[in-house]
């Protein structure tokens, strides 16, 4: 096992890079991350999945493949150049809802609402409203962030808020929580 290797990746993925390194966004989650979304999406059949911070749609792609013709995903990012990517190699995928908003303001509108696997790639889910998106998990609904291992682009006293972060999610009575050395540093909670 090597696991700097990447497993089979979707047909969309080499278009996506393309647009993604024409666009200059740099942001993009690692291979791995998206290929254990793949293998958690699987898990998951005929279920809601919510993805916070789309960026040009690498990880939705992943995501998107291991889901079951049953399953729904509602992704959304504030960055209309960025959707336009997703939209133009995955907009067509009837399981897919693309929303261009505010991920603050569009995690509040989902109040009651309930979801099976919340993928948060973005401040909001993770480092601000992280109570309100894990209130929208259904019983054994599955919580993924990446990120957690110290990257070059952090800001001054970022690790500090990547360890509360950690800290609080392992401190909950209500989810089992594993932090994985893998990628960029994942976090899986399970909702109990």
């Amino acid at each position: 096992m090597n696991n700097l290797s990447t497993p089979r990746e979707p047909h969309a993925i080499p278009a996506i890079l393309a647009d993604t390194h024409t666009a200059g966004f740099t942001m993009a989650s690692e291979p791995l991350t998206c290929a254990l979304l793949r293998t958690l999406a699987a898990s998951k059949p005929a279920a809601r999945f919510l993805e916070l911070g789309s960026g040009t749609g690498l990880s939705t792609a992943w995501l998107l493949e291991g889901m079951d013709p049953d399953s729904h995903l509602t992704t959304v990012d504030n960055d209309a150049s960025l959707l336009a990517i997703l939209k133009k190699h995955l907009g067509k995928d009837p399981r897919l809802t693309v929303v261009c908003a505010d991920s603050d303001d569009f995690l509040r509108s989902l109040h009651g609402q309930g979801f099976d696997f919340i993928f948060a790639d973005t401040w909001s889910g993770k480092y601000r409203l992280l109570e309100e998106a894990l209130e929208l998990l259904r019983p054994s609904g599955l919580y993924v962030i990446d990120d957690m291992l110290p990257q070059p682009n952090w800001p001054e006293g970022h690790a500090a808020k990547v360890d509360n972060l950690i800290a609080t999610l392992e401190q909950r009575q209500d989810f089992y929580v594993t932090p994985l050395s893998w990628a960029s540093g994942v976090v899986i909670a399970s909702k109990r």
